[in-house]
């Protein structure tokens, strides 16, 4: 069966969307999960678009050693140096060329001729291939591009060195057929056999999966995406989606990856909670409806054998058909055991701290679900790191009028208490907050949503905020829904390193 190279651009073109800035520790420990998950390549990020993206690159090659790390650069020696500078310690790195090939982009943004852009992609690969073993030259806005002149674009590519040409649809134009159609006709290239063939797919027309889907059939090497679809405008190709489609259409699509597909849930709850973005109920492979089923019809076939209307279990990915509940009296071993079987690997020191956790929620709820285990994993990760600002307690007052709230913080060892009035308690808050910080922080977005059912269900607040120069998620769980806003709050307010 044809092996499927899985490129992972969450990283660089998920966090290109707007709001979806990470931090760099965010970034490697999604790196590292993308590594357990059997991802091929990550690109970790566009070195030369800022000093913080390339030290993010370099982090992230220190601590992944068995998935390919590429940092994204344009057709430039000093983009090119950005790169190598970057990746320098990585156990198997990329150099990423890009370059559009459409004359549309070569009219309006590049200002350059078809030779022009020939004589650039000859010149950055062979510079790139004396830097790094493993270059890949991708086409931007490839599917705009005239068929002729893009085959001899990668043609110049190959031909200079690279071992991995990409075809972009970088504004997702293009249709399942168009694809099969380019991809069997770029099969015929000068050298096709000595390199790997890719495709990135933009989903603004809803299609990013499908047409990844018939590149392989057509016989693509390389898929692009990114975790949940994150990218620019309407997103990537989710590779959960691909991986999946890939597992279960194994019959007809004749190709397989080495994705762990167990560890499919954790990871896209991983990255939806690090950039702030709920999951749709109904998104494909982890959406919370994706086992659901109201229907009577669905119903008595699921409850008679789950394979008449749904095509893998929640196992296949890593989630528990039957619910965890625990309580108050639980213990600490049997909290440990139900992390593992969850597919949770800890330390001891994140075991004490999640345990510790688990015990304040449980002495609140009479049942404590899978879900709110997970959210306290998830919630919680960052307390384990050195944060500045940590709450100590809140009073708030509301009335028809507004509302007062008292805040008290511990900052480092000391604790500062301020008061503020608002238009409601979270706004009242919020500003109590900004008072002890001495900043008056932008809240770009602010939205609840109960993590699991019933009246005492955690509530999960996110915050987006900025401080003029940098844009951060912060994140908060609490059956209280104000205390889960001010939690999310502070998060970002340690995430901008105030």
């Amino acid at each position: 069966m044809k092996k499927i190279i899985l490129f992972d651009t969450t990283l660089r073109d998920g966090e290109q969307a707007p709001g979806y800035s990470m931090q760099t520790e965010e970034k490697t420990e999604i790196a590292t999960a993308l590594e357990k998950l059997g991802i091929d390549i990550i690109e970790g990020g566009f070195a030369a678009s800022s000093e913080g993206d390339l030290n993010a690159i370099k982090k992230i090659c220190d601590a992944v050693k068995d998935s390919e790390i590429a940092s994204l650069a344009r057709a430039s020696e000093s983009d090119i140096d950005a790169a190598e500078k970057a990746l320098k310690n990585a156990v198997s790195s990329r150099i990423h060329i890009f370059l559009a090939t459409s004359e549309i982009h070569m009219k309006y943004k590049l200002k350059m001729s078809e030779s022009e852009v020939l004589d650039r992609i000859e010149k950055s690969v062979k510079y790139a291939c004396g830097k790094c073993a493993n270059v890949q030259f991708s086409a931007e806005d490839a599917f705009r591009s005239d068929r002729k002149f893009l085959k001899k674009a990668l043609e110049t590519a190959i031909k200079a060195g690279a071992t991995t040409v990409n075809i972009a649809d970088t504004v997702g134009y293009a249709t399942p057929e168009e694809v099969k159609s380019l991809i069997s006709y770029l099969n015929g290239m000068n050298n096709r056999e000595k390199v790997k063939l890719g495709i990135h797919c933009h989903n603004d027309l809803g299609m990013a999966t499908a047409n990844s889907i018939s590149a392989i059939e057509a016989g693509a090497d390389h898929i692009e995406g990114t975790i949940n679809g994150i990218g620019e405008r309407s997103g990537n190709a989710a590779l959960e989606e691909i991986i999946m489609a890939l597992k279960i259409r194994a019959d007809i699509l004749k190709a397989e990856t080495k994705a762990d597909t167990k560890l499919i849930y954790k990871t896209c709850k991983l990255v939806s909670n690090i950039t702030g973005s709920r999951l749709p109920l109904n998104k494909p492979i982890v959406g919370s409806n994706a086992f659901k089923h109201e229907s009577g019809i669905h119903q008595h076939g699921v409850l008679a054998a789950p394979i008449t209307y749904e095509i893998f279990s929640p196992e296949d990915i890593g989630m528990k058909r039957s619910e965890i509940i625990l309580g108050k009296h639980s213990g600490k071993h049997a909290f440990q055991s139900q992390l593992e079987e969850m597919g949770y690997t800890v330390t001891p020191e994140e075991i004490n701290s999640y345990f510790e956790k688990f015990k304040a929620l449980a002495d609140k709820k009479k049942f404590v679900s899978g879900k709110d285990i997970e959210a306290i994993i998830h919630n919680n990760t960052a307390d384990l790191k050195l944060n500045k600002y940590s709450l100590k307690s809140f009073v708030i007052q509301s009335h028809s009028q507004g509302a007062y709230a008292n805040v008290i913080l511990l900052k480092n060892e000391d604790f500062i208490n301020e008061y503020a009035s608002g238009l409601g308690g979270v706004d009242a808050s919020f500003t109590a907050i900004n008072k002890i910080i001495g900043k008056n922080l932008k809240l770009l977005s602010y939205s609840l949503n109960a993590v699991t059912e019933g009246e005492d269900a955690l509530g999960e607040a996110l915050v987006k905020l900025s401080d003029g120069e940098n844009t951060v998620n912060g994140r908060g769980v609490s059956t209280d829904i104000l205390e889960a806003s001010i939690l999310a709050y502070i998060d970002g307010v340690n995430k901008l390193g105030l």
